[in-house]
């Protein structure tokens, strides 16, 4: 069985627990830690869980609502983590008194019951990844920021049952915003955040591979609004039976199997 929850996703943080289970034994892996230590604490909580249930946490990217409490919360109760070289490098180096592991583009990292398989995407980060999870034949991706998907990005995406993916904003939205000129380029860029027709394309490009869920995710609070990325996401889905749905930056998801 493999499920997940969004903790929650935006600007303001981002964090998904991703919950394997193989026999009597369940794997739990939290993707991004992108709160405060106290709020972590508060979402996990929400979900039922406690950090002591927690056995690994996957950091995608340095940016602060990604990688976010990860060094002070894993040192705390002593979880191991996975990053890339690029991103320890960008948040300093920390030491992670034995606790970290160096991701690397398309290595397999098995975590008993969930192995995970990171892979590069094009974003304005230091060496960024994002994963499919997979637990035997059941596979869920998770694809938060990135500026376009790569031949490399679908390849790794193709056959997921479920698919957590960013709709940041909508083109028009973004371009009416107030956001500065330097920006709004620097999001709609080509290394930037998907618009929500880009996220669009991605789901037509996976929904006769079985794919059945797709979750809308870091929707920006200015420049979008759900109920477009909704209706992009619909569209290129009608050939398929695909539930969608949205994780909101204050609750995220509820618990979702793939």
């Amino acid at each position: 069985m493999l499920r997940f929850k969004s903790l929650g996703s935006g600007s303001a943080g981002n964090g998904t627990v991703v919950e394997a289970q193989r026999g009597p034994h369940t794997t739990r892996l939290l993707v991004d830690c992108g709160f405060g230590q106290k709020q972590l604490e508060q979402r996990l909580a929400q979900a039922g869980l406690q950090p002591a249930q927690i056995d690994a946490i996957f950091i995608t990217h340095e940016h602060g609502d990604h990688v976010g409490c990860a060094p002070q919360w894993a040192l705390k109760h002593r979880i191991p983590v996975w990053m890339s070289h690029g991103t320890h490098a960008a948040i300093g180096l920390p030491d992670f008194d034995g606790l970290l592991h160096i991701a690397r583009d398309t290595v397999a990292i098995d975590l008993g019951g969930l192995e995970l398989t990171p892979f590069t995407v094009p974003h304005d980060a230091r060496e960024p990844l994002q994963l499919r999870c997979r637990n035997g034949d059941t596979q869920l991706g998770i694809l938060t920021d990135l500026g376009h998907a790569t031949p490399h990005v679908l390849e790794h995406l193709m056959g997921c049952q479920a698919l957590l993916l960013e709709c940041n904003h909508d083109v028009d939205l973004l371009a009416a915003s107030r956001y500065p000129p330097f920006l709004k380029q620097r999001v709609g860029g080509m290394y930037g955040h998907l618009a929500n027709h880009a996220a669009a394309e991605i789901a037509q490009a996976l929904a006769l591979g079985g794919l059945r869920r797709i979750m809308a995710a870091h929707l920006s609070e200015q420049n979008n609004r759900p109920e477009l990325a909704l209706a992009a996401l619909a569209e290129a889905s009608a050939c398929a039976d695909i539930t969608l749905g949205v994780a909101s930056a204050a609750h995220g998801t509820e618990w979702l199997a793939v």
